[in-house]
C-alpha cells in the first residue's frame, strides 16, 4: 500500500497516511478539523541508477546478466579445422612441422 502525503490549507498540519490506491482521499484534518486536507505530490521513495535493470537484485553477484546486454552467450560447435584433421580440433595440428 503507498503511504500518501496529506497537508491542511488552513492550518498547516501534515501527516503521511497508509492508504489503499482504491480509498477515497482524506479531506477532513485530525488538526482543526476544517475541511481543507489535501494531498501532496511528493517525490519517489527510491531512485533507479545504473545503466539498466538486472535480473537479480544484487549489482555485484555473478548470477545474472543485465538486462541490457542481451542474450547469454550460447556454446557453439568448435570451427571445422581448415586441414580437416581431428587432432587440429583438440588443440594439436597433425600438419604443424614447427616443432
Amino acid at each position: 500500500m503507498p503511504i500518501y502525503a496529506y497537508r491542511c490549507e488552513e492550518c498547516g498540519f501534515a501527516k503521511d497516511v497508509l492508504q489503499k490506491i482504491s480509498d477515497a482521499p482524506l479531506t477532513d484534518c485530525p488538526e482543526c478539523g476544517k475541511s481543507a486536507f489535501r494531498k501532496q505530490i511528493t517525490a519517489a521513495g527510491f531512485q533507479l541508477k545504473g545503466n539498466g535493470w538486472y535480473v537479480t537484485d544484487f549489482r555485484g553477484g555473478s548470477g545474472g546478466a543485465s538486462a541490457t546486454g542481451g542474450a547469454t552467450a550460447t556454446a557453439s560447435a568448435p570451427a571445422e579445422p581448415a586441414c580437416g584433421a581431428p587432432a587440429c580440433a583438440a588443440g594439436g595440428c597433425a600438419t604443424d612441422t614447427s616443432a
